[in-house]
């Protein structure tokens, strides 16, 4: 029993600290990617650079810039490529709701991040079809998908080969 209160125990800490991180890493990126956090490091770089004559321009001055900068660099990195991740995801989400939502779009686009490039590509040409497709429409309002522009191709195809049967018949 003391085993399994134990282990709950331990899940509700990694379950908090992963929500402090989150919460942090949130208002990090916010409050870095703002105009105070702009203008307080370029006032930052000018009193360093004015100080430059107070330090006789040592290299324990420029080891101060260069010092914190590699720092903050290195840090940011990983909080912007993790709110780039939650935006993403969030953002792949929503089209995928949109996708899975709409009657007439290909359900095959759900998870298309997941797909490797070259499954990708292989979309990518269906949908130049698309476009060459709605270029020859008469109306902007008419919509096609790719399992549409598949059915009509296997349909162009039928009829070639029908086509190319009666031919040779005669």
């Amino acid at each position: 029993m003391r085993k399994k209160e134990t282990q709950n125990a331990a899940a509700a800490n990694k379950k908090s600290m992963h929500h402090v991180f989150e919460n942090f890493s949130t208002r990090a990126t916010n409050a870095a990617g703002s105009t105070f956090a702009f203008i307080a490091a370029l006032l930052l770089v000018v009193i360093w650079g004015i100080s430059g004559p107070l330090f006789h321009y040592s290299e324990s001055w420029q080891m101060v810039i260069n010092t914190g900068t590699t720092i903050i660099t290195f840090l940011m990195v990983f909080l912007i490529q993790k709110s780039q991740n939650k935006d993403s995801l969030a953002v792949q989400l929503k089209l995928n709701e949109l996708v899975a939502a709409h009657e007439f779009a290909s359900n095959r686009l759900v998870d298309v991040e997941c797909m490797t490039e070259e499954e990708l590509k292989v979309i990518k040409k269906y949908y130049s079809h698309l476009s060459k497709a709605a270029k020859n429409e008469e109306s902007l309002q008419q919509s096609h998908s790719i399992d549409e522009a598949q059915q009509k191709h296997e349909f162009k195809k039928d009829m070639e080969e029908e086509l190319k049967r009666k031919s040779a018949n005669h």
